[in-house]
């Protein structure tokens, strides 16, 4: 009994001699492994990758590799172009570790967006008879809800010029209607022309004044805010937001201003130059992308992006050293600008010029996704993007198009021909 007990001890006393004599460490595995499917285009793809306590890593798409890292942690969007439209793509990616001769793997699969039509039925519609006449922006509802914003000067019922402008069109689905939507004459006039208009549905739009008032339309009527009249020098250039509650105006001497929850905070831009244009993605109530397009009309001032961060706003690259006048994007992960040139930023940090849109000067861009986008400007210059072409709809016969929108089914432009405002409706 005694000598199995001295062999048993022996035996235990062996085996914690070798476990503190064995220095091989446990197999290890990727801490914070993702890899995931971002966004797709019609030719690019950008996959998100990230992997800690690792040794490698490489990228497979189908059979070829694209990508290899040779890091101990990897945090990024990898981008991969060159893509066919309306494809299904199968990507892995091959982990190898520290102290395990296997690698750890893991598949995606994703689709590439298909193209959209080039194929639009255009009509135009011109208003004006007293004066000259201005569109100056757009916003398309649907098919049955489409609001024009400027001044149009018409005649009366005698035959003479009206003193009161219309500053509103709208569609209804059945025929064009022109309207004067009335302030509470904070700037001294009660039908100010109308510069900038947004919507966020057909009971929720902003409309904003000349003279930097601002109307709201909840699908009945018409309020009046003059709140911010006595911050703006002159009326907002564009206006974008979330909801009524919750938006952004820009326009000139740098000025940027923030509504939340029925108050208003001015914005430090830090520049003097007209901000032309606002454009933003909103993810969450903590996070939303915000883009400001900063140009001047003559030689001196700034021509730069400005992003909004936590009511911050820090320098976004432009080293084109054009005039950007306008910007839209869907994410972050690619970037469009118009102006002296339109222009499109990837993940390559680069600015790339789409030299197949004649060089005319662009007044804006905006899109129904990255496959659906449309590009206006002087000359009636009127261009869409179908996610691997620009086709061009030029109309020599009109002065400029200030503005457009663009839906799933329909397109919208709006400017001056002549002496007449001009509204182009497009269906595909």
């Amino acid at each position: 009994m005694l000598k199995n007990k001295i062999i048993t001890t022996i035996i235990f006393l062996a085996g914690l001699f070798f476990l503190s004599c064995n220095t091989t460490e446990p197999d290890n595995k990727p801490a914070n492994f993702e890899f995931a499917a971002e966004d797709a285009s019609c030719t690019e793809a950008w996959i998100k990758l990230e992997a800690d306590n690792i040794k490698a890593a490489q990228v497979f798409r189908e059979d070829s590799l694209i990508f290899s890292f040779n890091s101990s942690s990897i945090d990024t969007v990898l981008y991969d172009e060159g893509l066919l439209p309306n494809h299904v793509y199968k990507y892995h990616t091959s982990i190898q570790l520290y102290s395990n001769s296997n690698a750890v793997t893991k598949e995606l699969t994703l689709q590439t967006m298909d193209t959209t039509s080039h194929e639009f039925t255009w009509q135009t519609f011109t208003f004006g008879e007293a004066g000259s006449s201005t569109f100056y922006d757009v916003a398309i509802i649907n098919e049955n809800n489409i609001w024009a914003v400027g001044e149009i000067y018409m005649n009366d019922s005698f035959g003479n010029p009206d003193p009161i402008s219309y500053n509103a069109l709208h569609w209804n689905g059945q025929s064009w209607e022109l309207k004067k939507i009335k302030t509470n004459a904070c700037g001294g006039v009660d039908y100010p022309p109308i510069k900038a208009i947004f919507a966020f549905s057909s009971n929720d739009i902003l409309f904003a004044h000349i003279d930097g008032s601002l109307s709201h339309f909840n699908g009945i009527k018409f309020t009046n805010d003059c709140s911010l009249i006595t911050q703006l020098n002159g009326s907002a250039n564009k206006i974008w937001g979330i909801s009524k509650n919750d938006f952004y105006v820009v326009s000139g001497n740098g000025f940027v201003a923030h509504y939340q929850n029925g108050s208003w905070r001015k914005i430090e831009s830090g520049t003097t130059t007209s901000i032309k244009n606002v454009w933003g993605v909103h993810y969450n109530d903590l996070n939303s992308f915000i883009l400001c397009a900063v140009t001047n009309v003559a030689s001196a001032g700034d021509r730069k992006i400005l992003r909004i961060n936590n009511n911050n706003v820090i320098n976004f690259l432009w080293d084109t050293g054009r005039r950007v006048q306008s910007i839209w994007f869907k994410n972050s992960s690619i970037i469009y600008t118009c102006g002296g040139g339109v222009f499109v930023l990837r993940m390559n940090n680069h600015w790339e010029e789409i030299i197949e849109i004649p060089l005319y000067y662009t007044e804006e861009i905006r899109g129904n996704d990255i496959n659906d986008i449309m590009v206006v400007g002087d000359f009636g210059l009127l261009v869409h993007f179908n996610g691997i072409s620009w086709k061009i709809f030029n109309n020599p016969a009109v002065d400029i198009y200030y503005s457009c929108a663009v839906t799933e089914n329909l397109a919208a432009a709006v400017g001056t021909k002549g002496s007449q405002a001009i509204i182009a409706i497009a269906n595909k």
